[in-house]
């Protein structure tokens, strides 16, 4: 949802995130001092990082589990407040959703890991988000952005190309309905992705024009309700109306959503940039080009959501908390850096990675550099409560059963409420 980074993040949810449909667990040994527990969203990377890990370090096994952010978050809380979390799991910057930073580290669930040699080499816009109360808790590897990635090759079959500007968009979309293809591919059967169309307009609706409206919302001078948030909200409608997405989106899920970009049953889908390598997994000769999604008609006001994406904290209770401690050394090493943001799709928090960027990003590395991004929104809301408001109202628009003005409301009500 993912520090104004530039950015970068979250699985998402967010932001990232990096997020899945399904659930997977892998286990062998029972040697305690020899046994890691891990539980992952970042299904289709973590694996690679966890291999490697394994041969560095010979003798030791990991059990590792990934699932979907929807039904991590479920889960991660009652698993630390009964003692049954895992060693090492995902933890979303910020305090924008149930597995957030804050929201962990503030009971007590997590280790404190301000004394590792990559705690202080974090830049600050990443530092803010991963610590509480001053310290830090989480292990950023990423950063992850949102915008329109589209399959290029569908994109050359249906002799189209990437809208610049919102009447554009929406043009772009009638044509692409009317060659039997859809522009865009929408899975909002999971509820975590439901904001990233919004993020995106948002992005450029609200922070274009102010970019201090976090701080105004903090201090109480502005609202969701009164603000440009009800713009960007009108346009996800707008593009729904319009054709922009594939027909039946609270019925498709996020890995079908990936199935129907990455095989040109639409030339697209509006997502994080770790969608990238997920699309690749299922078409190897895939080229995929990731860009900022329009959202006025003036491109030079265009601003890309980036974050920070979901990292790794340590269980204050870990059963093998030197294990663990090796394992999110690794991640956020040069090697272990490297590894995951090239496997995942995402920009490394580190400078010295050394991490080979996916050409299909040249354009949310450039918003990064000129500095026209803005953190995800949610990583700053006084509460996860926002977020969840938001999920679930926005799944409410699309079946028709609330409206954007209401949802926006019961969002102020949950932020004013605060930590």
């Amino acid at each position: 949802m993912k520090s104004r980074k530039a950015l970068v993040a979250l699985a998402a949810l967010t932001l990232l995130a990096g997020c899945s449909g399904g659930t997977n667990s892998g286990s062998d040994g029972d040697e305690n001092n020899t046994v890691l527990t891990i539980a992952s969203v970042d299904q289709g990377s973590v694996e690679k990082v966890v291999e490697a890990f394994k041969a560095a370090n010979p003798g030791i096994t990991v059990n590792l589990t990934t699932s979907g952010a929807d039904q991590y978050q479920q889960q991660i809380r009652t698993q630390l407040a009964s003692g049954t979390a895992p060693d090492v799991m995902t933890v979303w910057p910020g305090n924008g959703n149930p597995g957030a930073t804050y929201v962990i580290a503030k009971p007590g669930y997590l280790m404190d890991l301000s004394d590792q040699p990559w705690a202080s080499q974090l830049p600050d816009a990443f530092k803010k988000v991963a610590q509480y109360e001053g310290k830090t808790y989480n292990a950023l590897f990423g950063l992850n952005g949102i915008g329109a990635v589209y399959n290029d090759a569908a994109m050359t079959a249906a002799g189209l190309t990437a809208p610049g500007t919102w009447t554009d968009l929406l043009a772009f979309c009638k044509a692409a309905a009317g060659k039997g293809t859809p522009a865009f591919a929408l899975g909002i059967q999971d509820n975590w992705v439901t904001q990233l169309v919004l993020y995106a307009l948002v992005a450029t609706t609200v922070y274009s024009g102010d970019k201090d409206f976090d701080t105004k919302m903090a201090n109480g001078q502005a609202t969701f309700a009164n603000s440009q948030w009800t713009t960007a909200m009108a346009k996800y409608q707008e593009m729904s109306k319009a054709g922009c997405f594939q027909k039946d989106p609270l019925g498709t899920s996020y890995e079908a959503s990936q199935t129907l970009a990455a095989t040109g049953k639409t030339l697209g889908i509006i997502q994080g940039n770790w969608i990238v390598s997920l699309l690749k997994q299922k078409s190897p000769d895939g080229k995929f080009t990731m860009k900022a999604l329009p959202a006025t008609d003036d491109p030079a006001q265009f601003i890309m959501p980036a974050a920070a994406g979901a990292g790794y904290g340590i269980n204050a209770k870990a059963k093998n908390k030197e294990l663990a401690l090796k394992f999110v050394t690794y991640v956020m090493s040069p090697a272990g850096m490297k590894l995951f943001n090239e496997t995942q799709g995402s920009l490394p928090t580190l400078p010295e990675a050394g991490t080979t960027v996916d050409p299909g990003l040249t354009e949310l590395t450039t918003y990064v550099k000129d500095n026209k991004t803005v953190p995800f929104m949610d990583q700053l809301w006084p509460n996860a409560k926002v977020q969840q408001t938001m999920l679930s109202g926005l799944q409410e628009i699309f079946s028709d059963q609330t409206t954007a003005d209401k949802v926006l409301t019961d969002m102020d009500t949950d932020y004013k409420a605060g930590s």
